[in-house]
Parts: structure tokens; sequence; C-alpha cells
């Protein structure tokens, strides 16, 4: 499938003569100027090459792709214009950081060269971009999945923390999600540092009191400085680091930071962990909810609502008894796994993966656990 261009001219001419001569070759699209094309950008997605005319009304081409820099950043931004002076390129090239310099009139087969090296710049970046998040995001889920097996009492609810953060961020229609939900997956990670017994107590939702709960705050500080040591995961180690900060300013650290100033992934960490913690002393969904709107001067407002609506809609997932063999990865596990000495094996709200799945089959293998498994998934599974 043709990679996606958009050229910006005030000129419609222009415009429909670049149509003409490239259509056959690429997906074009065309804005009659800045305004125009920043709109289109945000209704289509980011555009693989953006190449626009430097002299427009309203906005000139400098201004429209240091805008579009901003807002599509993996796009490759280039220039094609009769103004061909000096400072115009100074100007394109530090602030619209474009990739090719062209001038007007400028022959088929010349741009066609451009919009071609436009393109495999454009998959250069994205690959990339791709390949990193790929590579984290399945590195920090083995790891995850390794402490929650290991030790389901304290790392169970990571992967349900890491559902609620991906609910919260769908509402909010924010971008980079997987900052988020690594920083879900990998928040208790300090807790090997901690007191085995006080970390489960905290879990578990017992009240700690002033000292116990500061000893406990540890965690945060002590996982982000192993995440920070991890290249390009400085905004998901600030997020566990403010983990068990109040929106008000209170709680830990205690350095001051309060309100919008605190990482948005630490102001969504703690409403999806306040919530867990409320949920295992025995609340309810409704009651838990009511006790985290009690407290308003904890929580950032807008993370507030958009996990209340979204644990509303979580509701739609449909609740089954399925045996071993049937488990996918679309399931999540409904209720606490124990063996018939107690002893629990999976945390409710851990995914079914296939390392979840091979631990189960052992267990059950060896007598130790029934056949049948509670989930909840989807109701088209």
């Amino acid at each position: 499938m043709a990679k996606k261009v958009l050229f910006v001219d005030d000129e419609p001419n222009v415009l429909q003569s670049i149509r003409r001569s490239l259509r056959k070759v690429f997906d074009v699209d065309t804005a009659e100027g800045g305004q125009e094309a920043l709109e289109m950008i945000e209704a289509n997605g980011s555009y693989a090459v953006i190449v626009s005319d430097m002299r427009m009304p309203g906005m000139n081409g400098v201004e429209f792709l240091s805008e579009a820099k901003r807002c599509a950043p993996d796009t490759v931004r280039m220039m094609l214009t009769g103004n061909a002076d000096q400072q115009t390129a100074v100007d394109a090239v530090n602030h619209g950081d474009i990739f090719r310099f062209l001038n007007k009139p400028c022959a088929a087969d010349e741009l066609t060269s451009a919009l071609n090296g436009g393109i495999r710049q454009h998959e250069l970046i994205t690959a990339e971009k791709e390949l990193l998040e790929q590579t984290l995001r399945g590195s920090i889920d083995a790891l995850a999945n390794v402490l929650a097996l290991s030790n389901p009492e304290v790392f169970g609810s990571t992967s349900r923390s890491k559902q609620r953060v991906h609910h919260i961020a769908k509402h909010m229609n924010l971008e980079q999600n997987w900052i988020y939900e690594s920083a879900a997956m990998l928040c208790k990670i300090g807790c090997i540092a901690i007191s085995e017994d006080l970390v489960r107590r905290k879990v578990g939702g017992h009240k700690l009191d002033a000292g116990e709960y500061a000893e406990f705050a540890e965690h945060a500080t002590i996982g982000a400085k192993l995440v920070s040591t991890i290249p390009r995961m400085e905004d998901v180690a600030r997020a566990i680091q403010y983990q068990e900060k109040c929106y008000d300013g209170s709680g830990f650290p205690k350095d001051g930071v309060s309100g919008a100033d605190i990482p948005l992934g630490g102001r969504m960490l703690k409403v999806v962990l306040d919530y867990d913690a409320i949920e295992a002393s025995g609340a309810q969904m409704t009651e838990a909810i009511e006790r985290l709107n009690s407290t308003p001067e904890k929580y950032d407002p807008q993370v507030l609502v958009a996990f209340e609506e979204s644990m509303l809609a979580d509701q739609g997932l449909v609740l089954s008894t399925v045996s071993i063999m049937q488990l996918d990865d679309s399931m999540i596990v409904a209720e606490d796994l124990k063996t018939e000495e107690g002893v629990l094996l999976i945390a409710k709200g851990q995914e079914t993966t296939l390392s979840v799945r091979r631990h189960l089959q052992k267990y059950r293998d060896k007598g130790l656990i029934g056949s049948d498994v509670v989930v909840r998934h989807p109701a088209a599974v």
C-alpha cells in the first residue's frame, strides 16, 4: 500500500499539478494552508512525508512545519518553495527540522526521488521506534510474569494494574501508553528490598502506621533507581518514583511536588494501587470507588474520573469457568487460584499468558489443583 504524503501550498493549481503527476505512485493528500493541513493531520493521523511551501497566508511554511513536528514527530518534513533565500533555508532546518529543501519548479523525477528518500527515512524512524517499544515491552512483560509467578501475593496485582492503567490512558486519549503500562508492570519491583511481611500486609489492604508506611514507600524510590538504569526508561522510572505521591503534595517522596507537576504515570498508579488495596481489604467495586472519591485531595480528578468510567466499562467482560487447556491470552483470572493447601499460585487479575498456562498445567498434572479456572473474557471469545 502506498505511503500517505501531504502537500501544503496556497496555490490550488500547484496542488492539482502535484496530484496529477504523483497519484499513481503515492497516496497524495493536499491542503491549501498550514491550518487546514494541521486539521488533516489530526483527522487522518500522521503522514509518512509532509511537503510544504514557504510563503502562505496566515501561517508560513516554517511555522507550519514547526507545528507539524510537534504534533507528528515521526513524519518526515520537506520544503518545496520558490523562495530560496538563505534565511528561509536556515529557518526551515533549525525550526522545521526538514529532511530535504527543494526549489520550484521541481521536476517530477526529482520530486519522486525526494519523496522515496523521505519514505525510507520514515520507515527507519518508525521501525526503530517499534523495535524499541516491542523489545522493552516484551522484556518487561517477561520480568513481571516471573515476579508474579514467584511471589503472587506481592506481585500478583501488577497485571491488574497494567490493565487498569491501559483503560485510563484509553479514556484520556493518551499516546505512548507503553510508558504507563510499563510503569504499572514494574511499580512493585522495589519491594524486593522491603520487608516481605510489610509488603504483604500493605498489598493485602491492611492499614500501616506512619512509620511502617514510610518504610514501605521507600520501595518506590528503590524501584525508580533500578528502572532508571535501563536506556529510554526515564519516564517510566519517574512514574514509579511518584506512585505514593498524593495530588495535594502529601505522601512520598517529600519534595514539594504536587498537582500536575507529579508525573502523569505516577498519578495513575496512585489511583489504581490504592483501589487495589481497598479491594484487597474486602470492599466491592462500588464501595472501593466511593472510598477513593471520599479523599479527593489524594488524586488527580481527571484520572479518577477516567478510572471510574473504565471500571464501569470493564463490567462488560463475561465470567466463565473453563478448563486450563482452553485458556488463551484474551482471558484474565477472576479469582485467586490456590492449591489444596492454600498456597496462592495465581492472583486474580493475572492475564493467562503462555507462562501462566504452563504454570497451571504443571500443578494440575501433579494433582495439586483442579482442571478448571474462573476467568473473565470478552463476550466474543
